[in-house]
């Protein structure tokens, strides 16, 4: 694989956690914990193998400053700083709310993943964001 074709495997890997977020949300309000277990650790490897590529991508080619000016340019930088910042967040978050579900402590494990879960879905789409503006837009 060309290296220059992880950032559209990123893109990809991002908005499949976020839908596969998403119907986990669905099926645990439906009371499928089975199926909402699957999508949700299916959500969490899309998210490792999207933080895994991004890091192999930028280890090879560096930062990619935004090209354009103006307006969108502000809209880019505000969007990658939240995004950035809830990120780094976001690991543990991930962390305990799995392991909270992993020990079965569920009362637990859902107080924290009313947090967890719209961080981690705006971290998700706005890195597809993050690479329309990046990388098809600009």
């Amino acid at each position: 694989m060309d290296i220059q074709q992880l950032p559209t495997l990123n893109a990809v890997l991002n908005g499949s956690a976020a839908v596969l977020m998403c119907c986990g949300f669905l099926l645990i309000r439906r009371r499928s914990v089975h199926w909402h277990r699957n999508l949700m650790l299916s959500a969490l490897a899309c998210s490792a193998l999207f933080l895994t590529s991004y890091l192999v991508y930028h280890y090879y080619t560096g930062s990619h400053p935004y090209p354009g000016r103006g307006a969108l340019r502000n809209l880019y930088l505000m969007i990658l700083l939240t995004h950035t910042v809830l990120a780094a967040a976001l690991v543990p978050m991930i962390a305990l709310t799995v392991y909270r579900a992993l020990r079965g402590d569920f009362g637990r494990h859902r107080r924290v993943a009313r947090f967890t879960l719209p961080v981690w879905l705006y971290v998700s789409v706005t890195g597809v964001v993050i690479y329309l503006m990046l990388y098809r837009f600009a």
